[in-house]
């Protein structure tokens, strides 16, 4: 089993993961290659909260040129997981 530091990357701080973490939904940069039980089970160890829901998506890399050379940004993937009831909030802003 991977180490949990190594599914949850990073939190993900912008406007709209701000407002959601009043209803209980906070946003991270998971691995690619973890699925919605990893996710779960990694931040339940890290924060010691309970989780309700996961949800998944992958974002696409955006095209990006530099003078005649072009590419792709990287890929990523994004979780957005939602708390129970009884969870205390998650302290990102330490």
């Amino acid at each position: 089993m991977k180490n949990p530091r190594d599914i949850i990357l990073k939190p993900l701080v912008t406007e709209k993961s701000t407002a959601q973490m009043e209803e209980k939904k906070y946003s991270f940069v998971v691995d690619k290659k973890a699925n919605k039980i990893q996710i779960k089970n990694a931040v339940e160890e890290i924060f010691d909260v309970k989780v309700r829901n996961v949800n998944t998506l992958s974002v696409k890399g955006k095209p990006r040129r530099m003078g005649v050379h072009r590419g792709y940004r990287p890929g990523w993937k994004k979780a957005i997981v939602t708390l129970t009831k009884e969870s205390k909030a998650i302290e990102i802003f330490e």
